[in-house]
């Protein structure tokens, strides 16, 4: 991270490479990069240097990530003037407003405001970096973010009950609390109608693995030639988090689209050997396909179904297909996603929020049916019109 006079901000380089000897991966050091330079901006706005904040800078940037617009960039082609929602032609509908919700998906648009998951990652991470530097001796003597009031006494889950789950509790005193979400899957129909969109071999072949295999979009867009084993109907990525090799078992379907496309990418010229991408560009000059490219052809696939599904639901999906077969055990599918936590992989065996509203539904309507059907009378000569106003059949 460099400041406004082009020079490296050395408190920032130290604590990056602290966590780049911790091994941890570059989208984790891009992210916690990002977050402390959306803070020295805001040191520099109110004008208190780094290591002179007090926990009152803490608490006013909390309060400011409440109510303040994101940092916006305009998009490249945007930035002749052209109306936003068109295309470089011109054309085209309307952008959907920021906040919208999606009527097929139910997904909310980015909003203007930050969301609270920023806000608490953005906490998370300042936190550590002034515990980094009050370790070392370079930093303020109080964490501008501190611990809980709570958690001040002792160490959290102190008198944790082994016979119990361990409960979440808050770690910093203005970490917004964040709602617990259902991870959501793509309907089978919806999925169906999406793969019929799609144009060619090579995008049949990469959603058949992904929502067959759970794998993450990194893992599989950087797989090799030598990866899938059709033979033993398995494929061969590298583990976000912790760089393993892993075979993951795919569907049958999936191979079949992969050797449709590789048959039709090498009559064209594409590169052929073991250490060559698996998944490449359709047309000169032969290129190893990027997420990008992938994520824009996922969304023009949906265009017809006017729907806003993510390449990662298509890992929710697989997932939650896998956790509902009562034959598959849930440590298998804990496995096969690579969690470390069996509590992750069993949000998978919970009812979405079509699926819980189908069954209350369903449950009014035996209520229903149940009062309807008429009530033989207890006893001879006991008048049935007081069982009537006893269940509410009174007219």
């Amino acid at each position: 991270m460099l400041n406004s006079s082009g020079e490296v901000v050395e408190p920032v380089a130290a604590f990056l490479r602290e966590l780049q000897a911790e091994d941890l991966s570059e989208a984790t050091l891009r992210s916690y990069g990002n977050d402390l330079l959306l803070w020295w901006r805001w040191l520099a706005a109110i004008g208190v240097p780094w290591n002179q904040v007090t926990p009152a800078e803490g608490r006013d940037f909390a309060r400011w990530m409440q109510i303040a617009d994101k940092p916006s960039k305009t998009h490249w082609r945007r930035r002749n003037g052209q109306p936003d929602g068109t295309d470089k032609r011109g054309q085209g509908a309307a952008r959907p407003r920021a906040g919208a919700v999606n009527p097929v998906t139910g997904k909310a648009r980015p909003g203007k405001k930050f969301s609270r998951a920023s806000w608490g990652h953005a906490e998370t991470v300042l936190r550590r970096f002034y515990d980094f530097h009050l370790e070392s001796g370079t930093g303020p003597i109080v964490n501008p973010f501190p611990l809980d009031q709570s958690r001040r006494a002792g160490r959290a889950n102190a008198h944790h009950n082994p016979m119990e789950p361990f409960r979440r509790e808050r770690a910093g005193r203005y970490r917004p609390r964040l709602p617990s979400r259902i991870p959501r899957r793509i309907p089978d129909d919806q999925f169906n109608e999406i793969f019929a969109a799609l144009k060619y071999h090579r995008d049949r072949a990469l959603l058949a693995f992904w929502v067959s295999t759970g794998a993450r979009a990194e893992e599989l867009l950087d797989s090799v030639q030598a990866d899938p084993d059709p033979g033993e109907q398995v494929i061969s990525v590298t583990r976000k988090g912790s760089g393993a090799t892993q075979l993951l078992p795919a569907s049958p379907d999936a191979f079949v689209w992969l050797r449709l496309y590789q048959e039709e990418a090498w009559r064209k010229g594409a590169p052929r050997g073991r250490r060559q991408p698996l998944w490449v560009t359709l047309r000169r000059p032969f290129r190893p396909l990027t997420y990008s490219a992938a994520r824009a052809m996922f969304a023009r696939a949906q265009e017809a179904l006017s729907s806003d599904w993510t390449i990662h639901d298509l890992r929710h999906s697989a997932a939650w297909r896998m956790a509902q077969d009562p034959n598959m055990a849930i440590t298998d599918v804990q496995w096969i996603l690579g969690h470390t936590s069996l509590n992750t992989t069993q949000r998978y065996t919970l009812p979405s929020q079509d699926e819980v509203i189908a069954h209350a539904l369903a449950h009014h309507d035996r209520r229903r049916q149940q009062s309807l059907t008429p009530v033989a009378p207890p006893t001879a000569g006991y008048n049935p019109r007081s069982l009537d106003i006893l269940f509410g059949r009174d007219t």
